[in-house]
């Protein structure tokens, strides 16, 4: 399989060796003289050439077992050699070897349709996978036909994504009589399989950050997905740019979704809700630097924990200077529904200079905490938006007051 040993003798051989050679040429043309409709063209002739091209190498591979190349050299399978030579990623080797076969022996309509580029490579490896999962007991080999049939007919007008999706409802079009029956069984097989397999895990790298996985059922992976769309959505950030939410933006959305998270909706232990405990010294609290402790023993700077103990639902261990406890166990007392309503209607929004953050996507601030024997009023609260609110609590700034309710905020020197 290597350069030198090709036999090229044969009318295939001969033919792969002359197109490489005159790809090859092509390659050092420069494009710059195509025109927009030359160019558009010929990306659509050599998409239709790449499919033709995978379904000679499926071709020969499926050869390949049938003559056992790389026996001679103690090779476990064609596929394995063909990883070797080629330096593929084995695993991709052996996928292809299955489909060669699978194209061979059982879907000679769609091997013709990928050597006649009506196909791509993964709409062929869509359409396989939908017939070859059809239930076997109440489906005959002519209903069999007809949905491959089908499927090729619709891969005209449909991408492979969309044809994965036809590919799941197959029987309701070529076999109605029991497709309601077969589509409750797979899906009650799905939804257990998915709920014995779901897992949750993460850990703390040591340097601020936490990584995780999770494997969910799509019931509740569409239920999560929908929360942080709402939490992410543009509406509720102008200033951010429109369109689909990126990585960072959802990352963010799942900040708030956890940090808002209403606690009578999680079980209590202890007789206490399942509530984060933050441990800070009262010279912290006031302003100092010292950081604070979490129940789990994660560390957090005092800005964020002044900045949780405005509205997050965490109970808060105050320690002195000897670090005996002065306040321990007794939840915050927040502003109300009623009391933020009544921050939207005085302020209009967030109340930083220059910012036009609405109510609904402000935080209501202490202007006097309790630390300093402030209450949760409207008196003494007031509208932030989430970075201005971060600001407030950040030792690098200084808040002050200005004309009409507002506050300005400078760093410090």
């Amino acid at each position: 399989m290597t350069a030198q040993a090709i036999d090229a003798r044969h009318p295939v051989a001969r033919t792969i060796a002359g197109a490489r050679r005159e790809l090859r040429e092509l390659a050092l043309r420069p494009l710059w003289s195509m025109s927009a409709s030359e160019t558009g063209a010929a990306l659509v002739e050599v998409t239709r050439l790449a499919a033709q091209v995978a379904q000679l190498q499926l071709a020969l591979l499926h050869q390949a077992e049938v003559v056992e190349v790389g026996s001679h050299v103690g090779a476990t399978s064609p596929a394995s050699r063909l990883a070797h030579e080629t330096r593929t990623v084995r695993a991709a080797a052996h996928r292809a070897a299955r489909l060669a076969g699978r194209l061979a022996t059982d879907h000679p309509a769609v091997d013709i349709a990928l050597a006649d580029a009506e196909l791509t490579l993964d709409q062929a490896q869509v359409i396989v996978d939908a017939v070859d999962a059809l239930p076997t007991d109440p489906v005959d080999a002519e209903t069999v036909r007809r949905a491959e049939d089908h499927l090729l007919e619709a891969a005209r007008h449909h991408d492979a994504r969309a044809l994965r999706v036809l590919g799941r409802r197959l029987l309701e079009v070529v076999a109605p009589d029991v497709a309601d029956a077969e589509e409750a069984r797979r899906l009650e097989a799905e939804e257990q399989a998915a709920r014995a397999q779901a897992s949750f895990t993460m850990s703390d790298d040591g340097h601020g950050q936490v990584h995780g996985r999770f494997t969910l059922p799509s019931l509740h992976g569409s239920i999560l997905r929908k929360h942080l769309l709402a939490l992410a959505a543009p509406g509720r950030h102008p200033d951010l740019p429109a369109g689909t939410p990126t990585r960072h933006q959802l990352g963010l959305a799942l900040l708030d979704y956890v940090e808002t998270r209403p606690d009578d909706s999680l079980p209590h232990s202890g007789g206490l809700a399942a509530t984060v405990v933050v441990t800070i010294t009262l010279e912290s609290l006031l302003g100092g630097l010292l950081a604070a402790g979490l129940c789990d023993g994660s560390r957090i700077s005092a800005a964020e924990a002044r900045r949780l103990a405005c509205g997050a639902g965490v109970i808060p261990v105050v320690l002195g200077g000897a670090s005996e406890p002065l306040d321990v166990g007794r939840r915050r007392r927040f502003h109300t529904r009623a009391m933020r309503a009544a921050l939207g209607l005085r302020d209009r929004g967030c109340t930083a200079e220059g910012c036009d953050r609405p109510p609904a996507l402000c935080h209501a601030h202490h202007d006097r905490p309790w630390s300093r024997h402030g209450s949760t009023d409207v008196v003494t609260g007031r509208l932030l938006c989430p970075r201005h609110h971060t600001l407030a609590h950040d030792q690098r700034y200084q808040m002050k007051a200005g004309p009409g309710g507002t506050v300005s905020f400078t760093r410090r020197t």
